[in-house]
């Protein structure tokens, strides 16, 4: 659906404690020089009742007021964040400051989970993508008509990679908590020590981001699907999912579009399957995940003339060229970077040129992005947006953990067919139907928890209650507080009503109760306890008051016949 977001306010966030002298000049790395100046989106939606006129409106005001704070408290670490990039050589650690927008957004946010566009979510972020400035980060706070909110950041890929983004949003999160220091990993600046930067590159690192009109989509495989795709593959190496679902959409790729390149006379083009790989883990001795800046690198791999019908072997040729980014060869890139740039400059040439088709895969899957909890409870989805980087794809966990979101960018043209293509569709779940689906699930299985639970009580005559005992129900309880009028509470048998001082009679039937609460009646020796309602007490031991009114509404459970 169409977003209606309207900007309520702008501010700077500035770190707490001004950056000294010596932290003044953070240098760029080799690794970051080279990065594509654009904006890495993500969109952390949560669920809270903060709506306008609502009685917790000042639960709203809490909430950013505190980001706010503990952004600025974090700042203090990430300096470079509130810095400004400058000449693709250094960031100016001035602390100018942090973007902080507050938004408005006319709808639930159920109506952008139940079928995100990624299109419209660019709505909820603070930067357009592909046009990444001297501003390195920027936040969004999106508040919904239903109380639920989004936090949309960007941060500069010039500055930090994917793990170094999830590094400061954790951080940020626990600084929010009010975690001890002593918990928290801080960042370690390396990258520039490790990767020294070029005075000069001879390259343009924007050559990826298009100036076709490109389209994302959000594809949806199920883990059975993806177990699916993985015994088509038939290989006995046990193909990691990332590297089968790779190969599998790349092989959709091409078959819905190579048919107009053999037309046109275009087979002599060749083609790249480039996958993202974090160095840390394969440095010797390995890195720490908190090490900050761009610390990947790209495993290439050309894929043969038949590997659109021998998958295997594809899936082999990943594997392989990922495996190959190992200490070794973070050993040569370390001190053969003028070759490695040669390379680049002759891929890029390629690429302009037309004769290379690059097909790029970045994989956020295993990332902790859902434990990102401020304070007030983990996101209830995580997604990106729109991206503007031609060919694509970005794979993510869902909330449920079950499978992978792939969020894949094409030219609206390619976008159409691929979408269309019977052999993708088979394998990617309709969502809609889909989340419908897990909702049903859910619900006949409480159903059938709730029917053995009832049956066991009804069934077992030790656990009844002794006939023509009086019990009262105590609205002290906290569990009662605003409990829901007019839904049936099931009991144990027949109710009969009575009260000293309400002489109206209830409708009663066999199994319900329609004048208080909602929940299970549960015995628990001479108590029964109503779930998530409050508590019914044995009249000869308890006076249930409320406000200091004693509460004389009685009830006769006797036990049901067998």
């Amino acid at each position: 659906m169409k977003l209606n977001v309207e900007v309520m306010s702008k501010d700077i966030i500035k770190p707490s404690v001004p950056t000294s002298d010596q932290f003044r000049r953070y240098r760029l790395s080799f690794l970051d020089q080279i990065s594509p100046p654009v904006y890495n989106p993500l969109i952390l939606f949560y669920r809270l009742n903060i709506t306008e006129g609502n009685i917790k409106t000042d639960d709203k005001i809490k909430i950013i007021d505190h980001l706010k704070q503990s952004l600025s408290d974090v700042l203090t670490d990430f300096y470079p964040l509130a810095g400004r990039i400058k000449d693709n050589m250094f960031v100016n650690c001035n602390d100018e400051g942090v973007p902080f927008w507050e938004t408005r957004v006319q709808c639930k946010t159920s109506d952008v989970l139940d079928n995100p566009v990624p299109d419209e979510l660019n709505k909820l972020l603070l930067f357009v993508l592909d046009d990444a400035d001297e501003v390195p980060f920027g936040v969004q706070f999106n508040v919904f008509g239903c109380g639920g909110f989004a936090i949309g950041v960007c941060i500069s890929h010039k500055i930090a990679d994917a793990l170094s983004f999830f590094t400061f949003l954790k951080t940020w999160a626990a600084v929010c908590r009010g975690d001890p220091r002593s918990s928290i990993a801080f960042p370690e600046f390396v990258s520039a020590e490790l990767f020294p930067p070029k005075t000069t590159l001879g390259f343009e690192p924007r050559s990826g981001i298009s100036t076709d009109k490109i389209v994302t989509k959000r594809f949806v495989f199920t883990a059975l699907k993806i177990q699916e795709i993985k015994a088509n593959i038939g290989d006995t190496t046990y193909p990691s999912r990332i590297a089968a679902l790779s190969a599998f959409i790349w092989t959709r790729f091409i078959a819905t579009t190579q048919a107009d390149a053999t037309h046109e006379g275009e087979d002599n083009r060749f083609h790249a399957i480039v996958h993202a790989v974090n160095l840390r883990k394969r440095f010797n001795p390995p890195l720490p995940d908190h090490s900050f800046g761009n610390l990947y690198r790209i495993a290439m791999t050309i894929p043969t003339k038949n590997s659109q019908q021998d998958c295997r072997n594809l899936v082999n040729q990943i594997g392989e060229s990922i495996r190959k980014i190992d200490a070794e060869n973070i050993k040569r890139l370390r001190h053969g970077s003028d070759r490695y740039l040669e390379f680049m400059k002759e891929g890029t040439k390629s690429f302009m040129k037309g004769e290379m088709i690059t097909f790029n895969v970045t994989s956020l899957c295993n990332f902790p992005i859902y434990e990102v909890d401020f304070g007030w409870g983990k996101p209830v989805w995580v997604g990106s947006a729109g991206l503007t980087f031609k060919n694509l794809v970005v794979f993510m966990d869902p909330i449920n953990g079950d499978g992978i979101e792939a969020w894949i960018s094409l030219k609206e043209e390619e976008m159409g067919t691929f979408e269309n293509d019977e052999i993708m569709r088979g394998f990617v779940c309709n969502q809609t139907t889909w989340l419908s689906l897990v909702v049903a699930v859910v619900a006949l299985l409480f159903g059938v928890l709730l029917w053995n639970r009832l049956n066991s009580l009804i069934r077992s005559p030790s656990q009844c209650l002794p006939p023509q005992r009086s019990y009262t129900i105590d609205h002290s309880d906290p569990l009662s507080t605003g409990a829901p009028q007019g839904i049936p509470l099931i009991a144990l048998g027949s109710l009969s009503p009575s009260s000293n001082n309400n002489k109206k009679k209830s409708r009663v039937k066999w199994g319900a109760y329609e004048g208080f609460g909602a929940g299970v009646l549960a015995p628990l020796g001479h108590q029964l306890r109503v779930a998530g309602a409050g508590k019914l007490h044995d009249t000869r031991n308890d006076d249930a008051t409320n406000g200091g009114k004693r509460l004389e509404e009685q009830f006769r459970i006797p036990c049901p016949p067998h």
